[in-house]
């Protein structure tokens, strides 16, 4: 079953801020944004037990545990189990290191063998208080947390979670898996495999206004060829694309700011939001079947919708071809 046909919306919602990223969120704002997630009618939930150590899980739990099971799609991930022991060592998330300081104080384990598979899922299914999840990302293995190590933690997830995964989907246990990471190598090279085959993946922050060129080069196409679905995380690249500071989780460089101001701008003119700008851009391509941005508070969700739904002018999609802020060969909504 593709992913299409799976989720509910284009529309969804990114947990990972829920798991005190960057800071720490008031439980209270943490619960009311998921609420207003579900009264804006989002039914689709992407969540993952490193986020906090399990922060996101728990806090996403109190909230859709009371809602009827078969009313939405939830998706979490595996290759981090939450331990009852506490820390005490700094964690080496690479380049997102630091970006959970504010979380729950569990030791995480870094693990991808079936057995850390399902131990992994059962952890998620008690913090979020269901029976089931829909959907499941073999979570990070990728550069930018991992380095030159990378390769050896896909093997491992080749050999372990892909497999479980497999099953578990083809036993009816859960309706699709694939990747969650936030480079396109790893799923280039999972969609090269003859077996097992994913259902799609969740590629963060690597189609959006900012960065889509490579993920455009070799992987999307490879995805449409195999029939295999997106799904977009982090369309405002860590925030800057929606009035943050921070891109690819540190602070923006230059050279970013200045391509915001340039987006931003020229979406003044035309009387558009940059936030609809990013979001209706990444959901143009034809293997994009939903969008998940992230939220910290009530009102982020309700821009979310509107940035979504807004008429955006054609003569705004041809000035950005135009001036080279987008890709000559990128997808533009019609």
């Amino acid at each position: 079953m593709s992913l299409k046909e799976i989720l509910p919306g284009r529309l969804g919602f990114g947990t990972a801020p829920l798991g005190n990223m960057f800071r720490a969120i008031p439980e209270e704002d943490a619960l009311a944004t998921v609420e207003a997630a579900w009264d804006q009618g989002i039914r689709f939930y992407d969540t993952a037990p490193v986020y906090g150590a399990g922060l996101a899980e728990e806090r996403l739990g109190k909230v859709l545990s009371g809602k009827p099971r078969d009313s939405y799609v939830l998706s979490s991930k595996v290759g981090r189990v939450i331990l009852d022991e506490p820390e005490t060592d700094v964690p080496d998330l690479g380049e997102k290191g630091g970006l959970f300081q504010h979380g729950n104080p569990n030791k995480v384990l870094h693990e991808w063998t079936a057995e850390a598979t399902e131990r992994s899922i059962e952890g998620s299914l008690k913090r979020l208080g269901v029976d089931r999840l829909d959907i499941v990302w073999v979570h990070d293995i990728a550069q930018d947390i991992y380095g030159d190590a990378w390769v050896g933690k896909f093997e491992e997830a080749r050999t372990g979670a892909f497999r479980v995964l497999d099953r578990l989907r083809d036993e009816g246990v859960i309706k699709a898996w694939g990747l969650g990471v936030n480079r396109t190598e790893p799923i280039e090279l999972t969609l090269a495999l003859d077996e097992p085959r994913p259902d799609g993946f969740l590629l963060a922050g690597r189609y959006t206004l900012l960065d889509h060129e490579h993920a455009l080069g070799r992987l999307l196409p490879m995805a449409q060829e195999r029939n295999v679905d997106m799904v977009v995380g982090g369309p405002y690249s860590s925030g800057v694309l929606a009035g943050g500071t921070h891109f690819e989780y540190q602070q923006a460089p230059p050279e970013i700011v200045e391509r915001v101001g340039r987006l931003t701008a020229l979406a003044g003119r035309h009387g558009v939001s940059i936030k609809a700008a990013a979001l209706q851009f990444s959901l143009a391509h034809p293997a994009a079947a939903a969008v998940i941005p992230g939220a910290s508070r009530p009102s982020r969700i309700a821009e979310d919708t509107a940035a979504l739904n807004e008429a955006v002018p054609a003569a705004f999609w041809a000035d950005l071809r135009e001036s080279g802020l987008v890709a000559a060969d990128a997808p533009l909504p019609v």
